[in-house]
């Protein structure tokens, strides 16, 4: 080999061994109800503030419909419209088996028929032999075709500041121990506080600032880990929150047709699961129909924008309140919520689930790390585009999804791709070299 060919060799193999790095780890962090304003005013947020300086925002994150939790949490995590994934509400029923979904909670939440819809991206990792950990993450302790997460830490409900620090220092130590490639941590006071208070109530202000303290403590803990060029951090929420009227937008059902002729209804608020008997299908329909404040969709009639109408548990009625209403059977089973005496104290102040274009209903998703660029003001993105950027920064083959790279691409570090693209190139040149 000349002297020449040996010097570009070592160039080649610096830039590989520079931007290829194999030992590259996610930290990923889902933010329940985090609306995309609650940070706003960043000069008094020092800890998402650093993140922004350090990394990528976006303007804003549209949920998927419906804008709710378990939906949106699978969307994220697969790249996949619900239609496709199959989780279409926390509150679910097969009418095949007569089995119940009912927010997690309950046993049956955990059959295959809820969740093999689509593989989350913690399968994948676990099948091509990478390890992940996952602190409170919703379905993390269920058997996803046939697979769980390396640890999962199970969800407990309202997890407190202390569960979330502690489980950033455990993943960190876990991350820069090689002992994990990827760590979830779940956390859901901020979606606690604006159900019981209202998006914009002091309570959601000390909420966010209490979360952005231990993202102060997160920066500081990579910073004397020495991990800043080891480990990409992306946040990200599953839908905003609107306000409630005390006991004024109610729409009651019972008003306007007999729930005797209903064989099923699942969930209240926003979104509303009807199954009608046969004979009183149409009846049911057109009374509802004529009210006020709601839209009423025969299942092949939701509209396709919605990605919504082919899922499996989809009813065949489907209730659509509009932004700040609330549908019910009626006022004496509206959803209060309770102290540690289990006493009614109030009418919840927040919703969500609502259309997904609604303002109010957006998240947000900040990364920062080696693959992102820095301080850096992205356009809007969707859902279904997060687990694009994931899979990305992990070095995965994407499942096949509905995500759009486009709208990510922007990001990423231009470098960071095309280096990887190059890998192939120069293990075929330093191969010509030996020869």
């Amino acid at each position: 080999m000349t002297r020449v060919a040996l010097n570009i060799s070592v160039a080649f193999l610096l830039l590989l061994s520079r931007c290829c790095d194999a030992n590259r780890k996610l930290l990923v962090f889902l933010i329940d109800g985090f609306r995309y304003d609650y940070m706003d005013d960043l000069q008094n947020l020092a800890g998402f503030r650093e993140i922004v300086e350090n990394g990528v925002k976006v303007d804003y994150l549209t949920p998927d419909f419906p804008s709710l939790s378990y939906p949106n949490y699978y969307s994220l995590m697969t790249g996949r419209h619900c239609e496709v994934h199959q989780m279409t509400g926390n509150y679910m029923w097969d009418k095949d088996t007569m089995k119940e979904f009912l927010i997690g909670t309950n046993p049956d939440s955990r059959l295959p028929l809820w969740w093999d819809g689509s593989e989350p991206l913690w399968v994948t990792m676990q099948k091509l032999g990478k390890r992940v950990y996952m602190y409170y993450w919703p379905g993390c302790e269920v058997t996803i075709l046939g697979v769980r997460p390396t640890f999962c830490e199970e969800y407990v409900y309202n997890p407190s500041e202390k569960n979330l620090t502690d489980s950033m220092e455990n993943a960190l130590n876990m991350l820069k121990s090689n002992k994990a490639d990827m760590a979830g941590i779940y956390y859901e006071k901020i979606d606690v506080e604006g159900h019981h208070f209202g998006p914009r109530s002091p309570e959601i202000q000390r909420a966010v600032r209490s979360l952005d303290q231990a993202f102060q403590t997160l920066n500081q803990k990579i910073k004397e880990k020495k991990m800043r060029d080891e480990i990409n951090v992306v946040l990200f929420s599953d839908h905003g929150m609107t306000e409630l009227q005390w006991m004024e937008k109610v729409i009651e059902l019972d008003n306007f047709i007999d729930m005797s002729h209903v064989i099923k209804m699942m969930d209240r608020g926003p979104v509303v699961n009807l199954w009608p008997k046969q004979d009183k299908f149409e009846e049911i329909y057109q009374n509802l129909s004529a009210v006020n404040n709601m839209n009423v969709y025969k299942k092949q009639e939701i509209p396709e924008r919605f990605h919504y109408r082919n899922g499996r548990f989809v009813s065949t009625l489907t209730l659509v309140a509009e932004p700040g209403w609330f549908i019910t059977e009626n006022k004496a089973k509206l959803p209060f919520w309770k102290n540690g005496t289990r006493e009614a104290e109030g009418w919840q102040h927040g919703w969500h689930g609502y259309d997904n274009e609604f303002v109010d209903m957006r998240g947000f998703f900040l990364a920062q790390g080696p693959d992102f660029k820095t301080n850096f003001r992205a356009g809007p993105i969707r859902t279904v585009d997060v687990y694009n950027v994931l899979c990305k920064t992990l070095g995965i083959e994407a499942q096949p999804n509905n995500g759009s790279w486009s709208r990510v691409e922007c990001m990423m570090k231009s470098s960071a791709s095309a280096v990887r693209a190059a890998s192939t190139s120069v293990c075929l040149m330093m191969m010509m070299m030996m020869y």
